[in-house]
Protein backbone atom coordinates (compact mmCIF):
# COMPACT_ATOMS: atom_id res chain seq x y z
CA UNK A 1 0.00 0.00 0.00
CA UNK A 2 1.28 3.42 -0.89
CA UNK A 3 1.96 6.66 1.54
CA UNK A 4 -1.01 8.09 0.62
CA UNK A 5 -3.09 5.53 0.92
CA UNK A 6 -2.70 5.47 4.77
CA UNK A 7 -4.88 8.64 4.57
CA UNK A 8 -7.23 7.27 2.16
CA UNK A 9 -10.65 5.38 4.04
CA UNK A 10 -10.93 1.60 3.79
CA UNK A 11 -13.92 0.07 3.50
CA UNK A 12 -14.97 -3.16 4.08
CA UNK A 13 -18.64 -4.58 2.26
CA UNK A 14 -20.49 -7.14 3.64
CA UNK A 15 -23.47 -9.38 1.63
CA UNK A 16 -25.16 -12.15 3.05
CA UNK A 17 -27.56 -12.60 0.14
CA UNK A 18 -28.96 -15.68 1.51
CA UNK A 19 -29.77 -14.09 4.82
CA UNK A 20 -33.11 -14.86 5.50
CA UNK A 21 -33.20 -18.22 4.72
CA UNK A 22 -29.77 -18.95 6.56
CA UNK A 23 -31.63 -17.12 9.12
CA UNK A 24 -34.48 -20.06 9.02
CA UNK A 25 -32.28 -22.95 8.81
CA UNK A 26 -30.31 -21.61 11.82
CA UNK A 27 -33.23 -21.87 13.72
CA UNK A 28 -34.33 -25.07 12.59
CA UNK A 29 -30.71 -26.89 12.50
CA UNK A 30 -31.17 -29.03 15.27
CA UNK A 31 -34.16 -30.23 13.84
CA UNK A 32 -32.28 -31.56 11.63
CA UNK A 33 -34.72 -29.24 8.73
CA UNK A 34 -33.13 -27.76 5.05
CA UNK A 35 -29.20 -28.88 4.14
CA UNK A 36 -29.83 -32.42 6.81
CA UNK A 37 -31.91 -33.76 3.52
CA UNK A 38 -30.85 -31.51 0.97
CA UNK A 39 -34.37 -30.74 0.23
CA UNK A 40 -34.22 -27.12 -1.25
CA UNK A 41 -35.76 -24.43 0.93
CA UNK A 42 -37.34 -20.85 -0.35
CA UNK A 43 -38.21 -18.13 1.33
CA UNK A 44 -41.15 -16.17 -0.35
CA UNK A 45 -43.02 -12.57 -0.34
CA UNK A 46 -46.46 -11.43 -1.68
CA UNK A 47 -45.56 -8.86 -4.83
CA UNK A 48 -48.31 -7.75 -6.47
CA UNK A 49 -51.09 -10.07 -5.02
CA UNK A 50 -48.70 -13.21 -6.13
CA UNK A 51 -46.37 -15.12 -3.74
CA UNK A 52 -42.69 -14.73 -5.80
CA UNK A 53 -39.20 -16.14 -4.48
CA UNK A 54 -37.70 -13.63 -1.70
CA UNK A 55 -34.42 -15.95 -0.80
CA UNK A 56 -33.71 -19.84 -1.81
CA UNK A 57 -30.88 -21.71 -0.71
CA UNK A 58 -27.89 -23.43 -2.69
CA UNK A 59 -29.46 -26.46 -3.77
CA UNK A 60 -32.67 -24.25 -4.85
CA UNK A 61 -30.43 -22.54 -6.70
CA UNK A 62 -28.71 -25.37 -8.38
CA UNK A 63 -32.11 -26.65 -9.57
CA UNK A 64 -32.40 -23.02 -11.47
CA UNK A 65 -34.80 -21.45 -8.87
CA UNK A 66 -33.93 -17.57 -9.14
CA UNK A 67 -35.62 -14.63 -6.96
CA UNK A 68 -38.87 -12.98 -7.97
CA UNK A 69 -39.74 -16.14 -9.59
CA UNK A 70 -43.20 -16.73 -9.08
CA UNK A 71 -44.25 -19.69 -6.23
CA UNK A 72 -46.03 -21.67 -8.94
CA UNK A 73 -43.43 -22.11 -11.34
CA UNK A 74 -41.47 -23.18 -8.80
CA UNK A 75 -43.26 -25.71 -7.66
CA UNK A 76 -44.07 -27.23 -10.75
CA UNK A 77 -39.95 -27.11 -11.45
CA UNK A 78 -39.80 -28.87 -7.99
CA UNK A 79 -42.55 -29.85 -6.22
CA UNK A 80 -40.75 -31.17 -3.07
CA UNK A 81 -40.01 -27.74 -2.15
CA UNK A 82 -39.84 -26.48 1.62
CA UNK A 83 -41.38 -23.05 1.72
CA UNK A 84 -40.77 -20.21 4.14
CA UNK A 85 -42.75 -16.77 4.55
CA UNK A 86 -40.69 -13.90 4.63
CA UNK A 87 -40.02 -12.22 7.96
CA UNK A 88 -38.34 -8.95 7.71
CA UNK A 89 -38.63 -7.34 10.59
CA UNK A 90 -36.71 -10.80 11.95
CA UNK A 91 -33.97 -10.77 8.86
CA UNK A 92 -33.66 -6.95 9.64
CA UNK A 93 -32.99 -7.92 13.49
CA UNK A 94 -30.69 -10.80 12.17
CA UNK A 95 -28.45 -8.03 10.20
CA UNK A 96 -28.40 -5.79 13.32
CA UNK A 97 -27.00 -8.46 15.54
CA UNK A 98 -24.70 -9.38 13.09
CA UNK A 99 -23.47 -5.78 12.89
CA UNK A 100 -23.12 -5.71 16.75
CA UNK A 101 -20.78 -8.74 16.17
CA UNK A 102 -18.79 -6.84 13.79
CA UNK A 103 -17.98 -4.10 16.00
CA UNK A 104 -15.19 -6.17 17.52
CA UNK A 105 -13.33 -5.21 14.45
CA UNK A 106 -14.29 -1.47 14.22
CA UNK A 107 -17.01 0.80 16.28
CA UNK A 108 -17.75 2.17 12.79
CA UNK A 109 -20.34 -0.39 11.12
CA UNK A 110 -22.87 1.02 8.86
CA UNK A 111 -25.99 -1.16 7.48
CA UNK A 112 -26.40 -1.64 3.62
CA UNK A 113 -30.13 -3.21 3.78
CA UNK A 114 -31.38 -4.99 3.22
CA UNK A 115 -28.41 -7.80 3.68
CA UNK A 116 -25.51 -5.93 3.67
CA UNK A 117 -22.97 -3.94 5.93
CA UNK A 118 -20.30 -1.56 5.96
CA UNK A 119 -17.15 -1.71 7.96
CA UNK A 120 -14.76 1.24 8.07
CA UNK A 121 -11.73 -0.39 8.76
CA UNK A 122 -9.11 2.62 7.94
CA UNK A 123 -5.98 2.56 10.24
CA UNK A 124 -7.02 -0.70 12.19
CA UNK A 125 -6.46 -3.74 9.48
CA UNK A 126 -3.21 -4.07 11.07
CA UNK A 127 -4.65 -5.24 14.88
CA UNK A 128 -5.71 -8.52 13.14
CA UNK A 129 -2.52 -9.27 10.81
CA UNK A 130 -3.48 -6.86 7.67
CA UNK A 131 -6.58 -6.68 5.39
CA UNK A 132 -6.14 -10.09 3.95
CA UNK A 133 -6.47 -11.75 7.36
CA UNK A 134 -9.35 -9.05 8.40
CA UNK A 135 -11.25 -10.58 5.65
CA UNK A 136 -10.78 -14.12 6.08
CA UNK A 137 -11.65 -14.04 9.67
CA UNK A 138 -14.80 -11.88 8.89
CA UNK A 139 -15.54 -14.28 5.96
CA UNK A 140 -14.75 -17.66 7.96
CA UNK A 141 -16.53 -16.99 11.58
CA UNK A 142 -19.34 -15.88 9.79
CA UNK A 143 -19.29 -18.88 7.60
CA UNK A 144 -19.05 -21.29 10.97
CA UNK A 145 -22.33 -19.27 12.21
CA UNK A 146 -24.17 -20.79 9.10
CA UNK A 147 -24.08 -17.78 6.82
CA UNK A 148 -23.28 -17.39 2.99
CA UNK A 149 -21.42 -14.40 3.05
CA UNK A 150 -19.21 -12.28 0.48
CA UNK A 151 -17.06 -9.94 1.19
CA UNK A 152 -14.43 -7.11 -0.41
CA UNK A 153 -12.23 -4.30 1.09
CA UNK A 154 -11.73 -0.98 -1.39
CA UNK A 155 -11.23 2.62 -1.05
CA UNK A 156 -14.90 3.42 -1.49
CA UNK A 157 -17.72 2.03 0.02
CA UNK A 158 -19.71 1.74 -3.94
CA UNK A 159 -16.88 0.01 -5.36
CA UNK A 160 -16.39 -2.03 -2.19
CA UNK A 161 -20.12 -3.14 -2.58
CA UNK A 162 -19.85 -3.61 -6.13
CA UNK A 163 -17.11 -6.20 -5.42
CA UNK A 164 -18.64 -8.67 -3.15
CA UNK A 165 -21.50 -9.05 -5.91
CA UNK A 166 -19.08 -9.61 -8.81
CA UNK A 167 -15.69 -10.52 -7.11
CA UNK A 168 -16.08 -11.58 -3.56
CA UNK A 169 -12.40 -12.00 -1.53
CA UNK A 170 -11.25 -8.99 -3.90
CA UNK A 171 -8.73 -6.56 -1.88
CA UNK A 172 -8.01 -3.27 -4.03
CA UNK A 173 -5.49 -0.72 -3.13
CA UNK A 174 -6.19 2.70 -3.31
CA UNK A 175 -5.87 3.81 -6.65
CA UNK A 176 -7.23 0.72 -8.44
CA UNK A 177 -10.84 1.45 -8.44
CA UNK A 178 -11.76 1.99 -11.99
CA UNK A 179 -9.75 -1.46 -13.27
CA UNK A 180 -11.06 -3.30 -10.47
CA UNK A 181 -14.62 -3.15 -11.79
CA UNK A 182 -13.70 -2.04 -15.00
CA UNK A 183 -15.46 -5.58 -16.64
CA UNK A 184 -18.49 -6.28 -14.61
CA UNK A 185 -21.87 -5.75 -16.16
CA UNK A 186 -23.66 -2.23 -15.57
CA UNK A 187 -26.21 -3.53 -13.35
CA UNK A 188 -23.21 -4.29 -10.56
CA UNK A 189 -23.90 -0.64 -9.58
CA UNK A 190 -27.36 -1.25 -8.10
CA UNK A 191 -28.09 2.13 -10.23
CA UNK A 192 -31.89 0.58 -10.50
CA UNK A 193 -33.82 -1.12 -13.69
CA UNK A 194 -34.70 1.43 -15.28
CA UNK A 195 -30.95 3.11 -15.73
CA UNK A 196 -29.73 -0.21 -16.61
CA UNK A 197 -31.97 -0.88 -19.15
CA UNK A 198 -31.09 2.16 -20.87
CA UNK A 199 -27.38 2.06 -20.68
CA UNK A 200 -27.86 -1.17 -22.44
CA UNK A 201 -29.76 0.09 -25.26
CA UNK A 202 -27.06 2.67 -25.21
CA UNK A 203 -24.63 -0.17 -26.27
CA UNK A 204 -22.73 0.69 -22.48
CA UNK A 205 -23.14 -3.10 -21.45
CA UNK A 206 -20.44 -3.03 -18.93
CA UNK A 207 -19.29 0.12 -16.16
CA UNK A 208 -15.80 0.36 -18.37
CA UNK A 209 -17.98 1.33 -21.17
CA UNK A 210 -19.82 3.95 -18.72
CA UNK A 211 -16.49 5.01 -17.73
CA UNK A 212 -15.44 5.98 -20.96
CA UNK A 213 -18.03 8.42 -21.64
CA UNK A 214 -17.69 11.65 -20.49
CA UNK A 215 -18.77 12.70 -17.46
CA UNK A 216 -21.86 15.48 -18.53
CA UNK A 217 -22.68 13.56 -21.15
CA UNK A 218 -23.79 10.63 -18.44
CA UNK A 219 -25.08 13.34 -16.33
CA UNK A 220 -27.40 15.00 -19.07
CA UNK A 221 -28.86 11.13 -20.32
CA UNK A 222 -28.91 9.37 -16.59
CA UNK A 223 -28.79 12.81 -14.00
CA UNK A 224 -26.58 13.57 -11.50
CA UNK A 225 -27.53 11.04 -9.10
CA UNK A 226 -26.05 8.46 -11.18
CA UNK A 227 -23.10 10.13 -12.54
CA UNK A 228 -22.02 10.47 -8.74
CA UNK A 229 -22.53 7.01 -8.22
CA UNK A 230 -20.27 6.14 -11.17
CA UNK A 231 -17.48 8.63 -9.94
CA UNK A 232 -17.92 6.78 -6.31
CA UNK A 233 -17.76 3.65 -7.87
CA UNK A 234 -14.24 4.55 -9.89
CA UNK A 235 -12.88 5.98 -6.35
CA UNK A 236 -13.25 9.49 -7.62
CA UNK A 237 -14.83 10.73 -3.96
CA UNK A 238 -17.19 8.55 -1.93
CA UNK A 239 -19.88 9.61 0.40
CA UNK A 240 -18.99 8.94 4.25
CA UNK A 241 -21.12 5.63 5.61
CA UNK A 242 -23.58 6.06 8.17
CA UNK A 243 -22.37 3.95 10.95
CA UNK A 244 -25.10 3.09 13.56
CA UNK A 245 -24.00 4.30 16.68
CA UNK A 246 -22.23 7.44 17.28
CA UNK A 247 -18.41 6.80 17.44
CA UNK A 248 -17.91 6.73 21.88
CA UNK A 249 -15.20 9.28 22.85
CA UNK A 250 -13.16 6.90 24.15
CA UNK A 251 -12.44 2.81 23.97
CA UNK A 252 -10.83 0.37 25.74
CA UNK A 253 -10.99 -2.86 25.46
CA UNK A 254 -9.46 -6.45 26.13
CA UNK A 255 -9.01 -9.84 23.94
CA UNK A 256 -8.87 -13.08 25.17
CA UNK A 257 -6.84 -16.08 23.43
CA UNK A 258 -9.16 -18.25 25.76
CA UNK A 259 -12.90 -17.09 26.63
CA UNK A 260 -13.33 -16.09 30.00
CA UNK A 261 -16.41 -17.30 31.27
CA UNK A 262 -16.43 -16.83 35.46
CA UNK A 263 -18.18 -13.86 37.23
CA UNK A 264 -14.33 -13.20 39.32
CA UNK A 265 -12.88 -12.96 35.51
CA UNK A 266 -15.35 -10.75 34.27
CA UNK A 267 -15.60 -8.58 36.91
CA UNK A 268 -11.80 -8.23 37.26
CA UNK A 269 -11.39 -7.35 33.34
CA UNK A 270 -14.02 -4.78 33.99
CA UNK A 271 -12.06 -3.51 36.80
CA UNK A 272 -8.41 -3.47 35.01
CA UNK A 273 -10.28 -1.63 31.79
CA UNK A 274 -12.30 0.92 34.09
CA UNK A 275 -8.33 1.87 34.99
CA UNK A 276 -6.74 2.27 31.49
CA UNK A 277 -9.96 4.39 30.64
CA UNK A 278 -9.87 6.87 33.96
CA UNK A 279 -5.98 7.02 32.82
CA UNK A 280 -7.36 8.27 29.41
CA UNK A 281 -9.92 10.69 30.55
CA UNK A 282 -7.82 12.01 32.73
CA UNK A 283 -5.00 13.12 30.37
CA UNK A 284 -7.73 15.88 28.90
CA UNK A 285 -9.80 16.36 32.62
CA UNK A 286 -12.74 14.78 31.39
CA UNK A 287 -15.31 12.22 33.43
CA UNK A 288 -17.58 9.90 31.90
CA UNK A 289 -21.28 10.48 32.59
CA UNK A 290 -22.72 7.41 30.11
CA UNK A 291 -20.54 4.14 30.16
CA UNK A 292 -21.27 0.93 28.28
CA UNK A 293 -19.99 -2.49 28.28
CA UNK A 294 -19.92 -4.68 25.80
CA UNK A 295 -19.41 -8.67 25.94
CA UNK A 296 -18.74 -10.64 22.91
CA UNK A 297 -19.46 -14.11 22.79
CA UNK A 298 -17.77 -16.64 20.96
CA UNK A 299 -20.95 -17.52 18.92
CA UNK A 300 -21.56 -13.96 17.78
CA UNK A 301 -23.95 -13.04 20.35
CA UNK A 302 -23.24 -9.36 21.29
CA UNK A 303 -24.40 -8.38 25.16
CA UNK A 304 -24.56 -4.47 26.02
CA UNK A 305 -24.99 -3.30 29.85
CA UNK A 306 -25.45 0.70 29.94
CA UNK A 307 -24.67 2.94 32.99
CA UNK A 308 -25.18 6.60 33.43
CA UNK A 309 -23.70 8.53 36.10
CA UNK A 310 -25.26 12.06 37.60
CA UNK A 311 -21.78 13.92 37.51
CA UNK A 312 -18.36 12.89 35.75
CA UNK A 313 -16.98 9.79 36.92
CA UNK A 314 -13.29 9.97 37.65
CA UNK A 315 -12.28 7.04 39.75
CA UNK A 316 -12.15 3.87 38.38
CA UNK A 317 -13.52 2.42 41.55
CA UNK A 318 -16.73 3.85 41.14
CA UNK A 319 -16.98 2.74 37.37
CA UNK A 320 -16.56 -0.79 39.06
CA UNK A 321 -19.26 -0.40 42.05
CA UNK A 322 -21.56 0.99 39.10
CA UNK A 323 -21.42 -1.99 36.86
CA UNK A 324 -21.53 -4.66 39.60
CA UNK A 325 -24.63 -2.93 40.88
CA UNK A 326 -25.76 -2.89 37.33
CA UNK A 327 -24.87 -6.70 36.77
CA UNK A 328 -25.89 -7.98 39.67
CA UNK A 329 -29.81 -6.72 38.87
CA UNK A 330 -30.20 -7.60 35.52
CA UNK A 331 -33.44 -9.41 34.83
CA UNK A 332 -32.10 -11.61 32.12
CA UNK A 333 -28.73 -12.33 33.70
CA UNK A 334 -25.25 -12.39 31.85
CA UNK A 335 -25.00 -15.76 30.17
CA UNK A 336 -21.42 -16.24 28.40
CA UNK A 337 -22.24 -19.30 27.02
CA UNK A 338 -18.99 -21.18 25.98
CA UNK A 339 -17.32 -17.91 27.06
CA UNK A 340 -16.55 -14.08 25.83
CA UNK A 341 -13.70 -13.74 23.73
CA UNK A 342 -13.59 -9.64 24.02
CA UNK A 343 -14.91 -7.47 26.29
CA UNK A 344 -14.92 -3.77 25.86
CA UNK A 345 -15.62 -0.80 27.42
CA UNK A 346 -16.21 2.25 26.34
CA UNK A 347 -17.56 6.16 27.49
CA UNK A 348 -19.79 7.54 24.59
CA UNK A 349 -20.39 10.71 26.81
CA UNK A 350 -18.17 12.80 28.86
CA UNK A 351 -17.77 16.45 30.47
CA UNK A 352 -14.58 18.69 31.48
CA UNK A 353 -14.33 17.99 34.85
CA UNK A 354 -15.07 21.09 36.98
CA UNK A 355 -13.48 21.59 40.42
CA UNK A 356 -15.14 22.96 42.92
CA UNK A 357 -14.10 24.96 46.30
CA UNK A 358 -14.23 22.08 48.94
CA UNK A 359 -14.75 23.96 52.57
CA UNK A 360 -15.93 23.53 56.01
CA UNK A 361 -19.38 25.89 54.73
CA UNK A 362 -19.94 24.36 51.34
CA UNK A 363 -22.26 21.07 50.95
CA UNK A 364 -19.50 19.63 47.95
CA UNK A 365 -18.86 16.56 50.11
CA UNK A 366 -22.92 16.21 50.90
CA UNK A 367 -24.07 16.89 47.06
CA UNK A 368 -20.95 13.98 45.88
CA UNK A 369 -22.65 11.05 48.06
CA UNK A 370 -25.96 12.28 47.29
CA UNK A 371 -25.10 11.69 43.58
CA UNK A 372 -23.18 8.64 44.32
CA UNK A 373 -25.92 7.05 45.90
CA UNK A 374 -28.54 8.44 43.05
CA UNK A 375 -25.89 6.75 40.93
CA UNK A 376 -25.92 3.60 42.41
CA UNK A 377 -29.70 3.55 43.00
CA UNK A 378 -29.91 3.80 39.14
CA UNK A 379 -28.10 1.13 38.12
CA UNK A 380 -29.72 -1.11 40.38
CA UNK A 381 -33.59 -0.57 39.09
CA UNK A 382 -32.73 2.14 36.37
CA UNK A 383 -32.54 5.96 36.17
CA UNK A 384 -35.95 6.48 35.36
CA UNK A 385 -37.57 5.03 38.59
CA UNK A 386 -35.09 7.78 40.53
CA UNK A 387 -36.62 10.97 40.21
CA UNK A 388 -36.50 14.82 41.50
CA UNK A 389 -39.55 16.91 41.53
CA UNK A 390 -39.23 20.89 39.94
CA UNK A 391 -41.51 23.62 40.47
CA UNK A 392 -43.77 24.55 37.81
CA UNK A 393 -44.78 28.46 36.70
CA UNK A 394 -48.22 27.38 37.01
CA UNK A 395 -51.14 27.42 39.44
CA UNK A 396 -52.86 24.27 37.95
CA UNK A 397 -52.41 21.73 41.10
CA UNK A 398 -51.48 18.96 39.07
CA UNK A 399 -49.04 20.75 37.18
CA UNK A 400 -47.40 22.39 39.53
CA UNK A 401 -44.52 19.96 39.91
CA UNK A 402 -42.68 18.22 37.27
CA UNK A 403 -41.13 14.61 37.76
CA UNK A 404 -37.54 14.45 36.25
CA UNK A 405 -34.35 11.92 36.57
CA UNK A 406 -32.76 12.81 39.06
CA UNK A 407 -29.21 11.89 37.44
CA UNK A 408 -29.68 15.18 35.16
CA UNK A 409 -31.27 17.28 37.30
CA UNK A 410 -30.15 17.15 41.00
CA UNK A 411 -28.22 20.16 41.02
CA UNK A 412 -31.85 21.55 39.62
CA UNK A 413 -33.98 20.52 42.94
CA UNK A 414 -31.37 21.32 45.07
CA UNK A 415 -31.48 24.69 43.69
CA UNK A 416 -35.09 24.80 43.85
CA UNK A 417 -37.57 27.73 45.18
CA UNK A 418 -40.97 26.72 46.44
CA UNK A 419 -43.26 28.36 47.20
CA UNK A 420 -43.03 29.03 51.43
CA UNK A 421 -45.83 28.25 53.83
CA UNK A 422 -47.10 30.97 56.32
CA UNK A 423 -46.13 30.37 60.11
CA UNK A 424 -49.07 29.74 62.16
CA UNK A 425 -51.46 28.78 58.95
CA UNK A 426 -52.75 25.61 57.39
CA UNK A 427 -50.95 23.91 54.25
CA UNK A 428 -53.22 25.35 51.39
CA UNK A 429 -52.09 22.35 49.64
CA UNK A 430 -52.75 18.64 50.27
CA UNK A 431 -49.97 16.22 51.29
CA UNK A 432 -51.39 13.36 49.40
CA UNK A 433 -52.31 14.81 45.62
CA UNK A 434 -54.08 12.03 43.51
CA UNK A 435 -52.75 11.59 40.01
CA UNK A 436 -56.11 11.92 38.51
CA UNK A 437 -59.20 13.71 40.41
CA UNK A 438 -61.79 11.18 41.84
CA UNK A 439 -65.50 11.68 40.95
CA UNK A 440 -68.05 11.78 44.32
CA UNK A 441 -71.49 12.60 44.49
CA UNK A 442 -73.00 15.47 45.82
CA UNK A 443 -76.98 15.31 46.25
CA UNK A 444 -76.90 19.43 46.91
CA UNK A 445 -75.00 22.39 47.67
CA UNK A 446 -75.42 25.80 48.09
CA UNK A 447 -74.97 27.82 44.89
CA UNK A 448 -73.88 29.62 42.99
CA UNK A 449 -70.58 28.97 44.50
CA UNK A 450 -70.88 27.11 47.91
CA UNK A 451 -69.67 23.91 49.09
CA UNK A 452 -71.69 20.96 49.60
CA UNK A 453 -72.94 19.99 52.94
CA UNK A 454 -72.47 16.30 52.45
CA UNK A 455 -70.88 13.87 49.71
CA UNK A 456 -70.52 9.91 48.88
CA UNK A 457 -66.79 9.05 48.15
CA UNK A 458 -65.37 5.54 47.59
CA UNK A 459 -68.90 4.39 48.37
CA UNK A 460 -68.70 5.93 51.95
CA UNK A 461 -71.10 9.23 53.18
CA UNK A 462 -69.41 12.16 54.52
CA UNK A 463 -70.58 14.76 56.37
CA UNK A 464 -68.97 18.34 56.27
CA UNK A 465 -68.39 20.25 58.93
CA UNK A 466 -65.55 23.02 58.24
CA UNK A 467 -65.27 24.53 55.10
CA UNK A 468 -62.54 26.69 54.04
CA UNK A 469 -62.99 28.44 50.51
CA UNK A 470 -63.76 28.91 47.71
CA UNK A 471 -60.30 28.96 45.49
CA UNK A 472 -60.79 29.69 42.21
CA UNK A 473 -58.39 28.40 39.12
CA UNK A 474 -59.21 29.01 36.02
CA UNK A 475 -57.73 26.68 33.41
CA UNK A 476 -54.63 28.05 31.18
CA UNK A 477 -56.25 29.24 27.74
CA UNK A 478 -53.57 29.25 25.45
CA UNK A 479 -52.66 25.19 26.66
CA UNK A 480 -55.83 24.18 26.05
CA UNK A 481 -58.51 23.71 23.70
CA UNK A 482 -61.02 25.97 25.69
CA UNK A 483 -62.77 22.23 26.96
CA UNK A 484 -61.57 22.33 30.34
CA UNK A 485 -63.66 24.39 33.11
CA UNK A 486 -63.14 26.72 35.71
CA UNK A 487 -62.74 25.02 39.24
CA UNK A 488 -63.44 26.13 43.12
CA UNK A 489 -61.14 24.40 45.62
CA UNK A 490 -62.65 23.50 49.04
CA UNK A 491 -60.62 22.83 51.73
CA UNK A 492 -62.83 20.44 54.04
CA UNK A 493 -63.36 18.69 56.85
CA UNK A 494 -66.11 15.90 57.89
CA UNK A 495 -67.47 14.75 61.18
CA UNK A 496 -64.79 11.90 61.82
CA UNK A 497 -61.73 14.69 61.54
CA UNK A 498 -60.70 13.71 58.06
CA UNK A 499 -59.83 16.83 55.96
CA UNK A 500 -60.22 16.69 51.74
CA UNK A 501 -59.38 19.23 49.12
CA UNK A 502 -62.47 18.91 46.88
CA UNK A 503 -63.67 21.33 43.90
CA UNK A 504 -66.76 21.85 41.64
CA UNK A 505 -65.65 21.52 38.04
CA UNK A 506 -67.43 24.54 36.22
CA UNK A 507 -69.80 27.16 37.17
CA UNK A 508 -73.41 27.04 37.66
CA UNK A 509 -75.15 28.34 34.70
CA UNK A 510 -71.69 29.76 33.01
CA UNK A 511 -69.64 26.68 31.67
CA UNK A 512 -71.78 23.27 31.98
CA UNK A 513 -74.93 22.83 29.73
CA UNK A 514 -76.36 20.17 28.43
CA UNK A 515 -76.59 18.92 24.81
CA UNK A 516 -79.73 21.20 24.25
CA UNK A 517 -78.00 24.26 25.94
CA UNK A 518 -79.57 23.95 28.83
CA UNK A 519 -77.96 24.55 32.21
CA UNK A 520 -76.99 21.52 34.26
CA UNK A 521 -75.17 21.17 37.59
CA UNK A 522 -71.07 20.62 37.68
CA UNK A 523 -69.89 17.96 38.73
CA UNK A 524 -67.92 17.49 41.54
CA UNK A 525 -63.78 15.43 42.91
CA UNK A 526 -61.72 15.03 45.27
CA UNK A 527 -58.37 16.11 43.92
CA UNK A 528 -55.91 15.16 47.91
CA UNK A 529 -56.14 14.78 51.57
CA UNK A 530 -54.53 16.54 53.81
CA UNK A 531 -52.49 15.33 56.69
Amino acid sequence: MSASSVNRRRILSLWLPRLPIDRIQRFFGSAGLGKANHEPDIVVIKDNNALVIHALDEAAERLGLYIGQPLANARAMCPDLRVFDADIVADAKTLSDIADWCDRFTPLVALDAPHGLFLDITGCAHLFGGEAALLRTLVRALDRQGFAVSAAIAGTSVCARTLTRQATGTIVADGGEAAAIDPFPVSALGAGEAITTGLRRAGLKTIGDVASRSSHEITARFGARFSTLLAHALGQGDEPINPRKPLPDYIVEKRFAEPIATDTMIAMTLSRLADTLIASMEKQGKGARRLEAAFFRTDGVVRAITVETGRPVTRSAVIDRLFRERLDALADPLDPGFGFDMVRLSASRTEIVVQEQRDFDAHVHDNDEIAALIDRIAARIGGKRVVVHLPQDTHIPERAVLSAPAQHHLAAAMQAEWPARTESEPPLRPLRLFDKPEPIKVPFATVPDGPPHQFTWRRALHAVVRVEGPERIAMEWWQQDGKQLTRDYFRIEDAEGLRFWIFRDGLYEGETFDGEGKPVSPNWYVHGLFA
